[in-house]
């Protein structure tokens, strides 16, 4: 009995072909299929469209910081619900879960390049990277610690902007860093601002825009409010300017200074801080 007598009579192979789920991933812009190992490879980036796929910020240190230099700091530090907003612990639980951390964004200390650094990376896997009192609270000490240790600041910024559960806990936070970042720059310390897809909101309005240099992926969105609200705000059928809010439009208008591609990035953070940094004595390494 061939193959073909055999489908009639309703016997069926035993080998089933399936692919296994995530081996393909398609391009959110281009509509590419990539191959998931090779873009993991190339920094999730697509090879078609240079399109810069959202990644976690284990990604981000591994991709920045010198292999087996990074320590991370304030782990424990996380969110509380100050004001029993409905539903908002179990927001805190699927962000724990979702991003394998306890907060919206990672603090550690390590080198780029050799040069000593304090790095922060915020995770819109934790709702999406919203600004809380534990983001700002780790954030402030992490500034803290580069002052102390004469480190250079940089913040990968990724967020939906404050967080609405914690209402003015969370808008105290914008002010907060944004006074330490005053005392870094009065110790003659560099920060350097990461501007990748979204940065949006309360992160915006403070301290995503004042590093002393700002850099961004291609193609991230920057803004305050997001389109959708403007949109609403304008009208459904007005518009809007093609590539609003995109990375390349702000540098056009001089919010940021430069467009570094991710898998550059540590290069450029290592040719900026070795221009821009001031000169002293390396801290010694602790653990966080």
């Amino acid at each position: 009995m061939n193959w073909f007598e055999k489908m009639k009579t309703g016997l069926k192979s035993r080998v089933k072909r399936e692919i296994p789920q995530g081996i393909w991933i398609k391009c959110k812009k281009c509509g590419h299929s990539n191959y998931e190992i090779a873009l993991e490879r190339n920094h999730w980036i697509c090879p078609e469209c240079t399109w810069h796929n959202p990644i976690g910020h284990q990604q981000y240190v591994n991709l920045l910081i010198d292999d087996g230099t990074f320590s991370e700091t304030d782990a424990a530090v996380a969110p509380i619900d100050p004001l029993k907003f409905k539903g908002y612990r179990d927001k805190i639980k699927d962000g724990r879960r979702q991003s394998e951390s306890k907060e919206s964004v990672h603090t550690g200390v390590g080198r780029i390049g050799g040069h000593p650094v304090a790095l922060a990376v915020m995770d819109t896997r934790f709702i999406m990277g919203t600004l809380g009192g534990a983001t700002g609270e780790k954030i402030c000490r992490l500034i803290d610690r580069a002052i102390a240790e004469r480190r250079t600041l940089i913040i990968v910024c990724q967020s939906g902007g404050a967080r609405m559960q914690e209402s003015a806990f969370s808008l105290m936070q914008m002010a907060r860093v944004s006074g330490k970042l005053k005392q870094l720059s009065q110790n003659g310390l560099l920060y350097i601002a990461i501007l990748t897809d979204p940065t949006y909101g309360g992160v915006t309005a403070s301290f995503a825009m004042l590093g002393d240099i700002a850099l961004a992926e291609p193609g991230a969105r920057i803004g305050f409010a997001g389109q959708t609200v403007i949109q609403q705000f304008l009208g459904g059928d007005t518009p809007l300017p093609a590539g609003f809010q995109v990375a390349e439009t702000v540098l056009e208008h001089g919010f940021i200074d430069r467009i570094v591609p991710r898998d550059r990035m540590a290069a450029e953070l290592t040719r900026l801080i070795a221009l821009l940094a001031p000169a002293g004595e390396a801290p010694r390494e602790a653990a966080g």
